[in-house]
C-alpha cells in the first residue's frame, strides 16, 4: 500500500475531476510518471494563472483527454516540481499532506509542506 508524506496509508485526493497520473483519484506514482503527480494541492486561480504563465494550462478543458479543466477550490495531483517551482514564487497552492505521495519528498521538504497544508 502507497504512504503519504506523513508515514502513512495514502488518502484519495480527488474523483471530482478525477486526478492522479493513472486517474484513479489518488496521486500514486509509477513507472510511466515521468512529471511525478503525486502533490495533492487545492488549486487557487492565482496558482492556475501562474502555473499557465509557465506553460502548463490547467484551467482550460481538453474533452479529448477526458480533462474539464481546474477551477479554484478543485483538488489535483501536481507534479512534484511545479509545486516546488511555485513554492520558490510565493505561489504554491494549498497541499493535502494525507493525499500527498511520499515521493513527493525526493522534490520537496515535508516542512515546505507543511506551511501549506491544510487540515482534514
Amino acid at each position: 500500500m502507497a504512504k503519504n508524506v506523513l508515514g502513512t496509508p495514502l488518502k484519495n485526493c480527488s474523483t471530482n475531476p478525477m486526478t492522479g497520473f493513472y486517474r484513479t483519484g489518488c496521486c500514486d506514482t509509477g513507472a510511466g510518471d515521468d512529471g511525478v503527480h503525486v502533490v495533492c494541492v487545492i488549486v487557487t486561480a492565482e496558482f492556475l494563472a501562474f502555473s499557465r504563465s509557465r506553460g502548463n494550462d490547467l484551467s482550460t478543458p481538453v474533452p479529448h483527454y477526458g480533462f474539464p479543466g481546474l477551477r479554484p477550490g478543485n483538488q489535483w495531483c501536481l507534479c512534484a516540481s511545479r509545486w516546488q517551482e511555485a513554492f520558490e514564487a510565493d505561489m504554491a497552492p494549498q497541499v493535502v499532506l494525507e493525499a500527498t505521495h511520499m515521493s513527493a519528498l525526493e522534490f520537496v521538504s515535508l516542512e515546505d509542506l507543511k506551511k501549506y497544508a491544510v487540515p482534514v
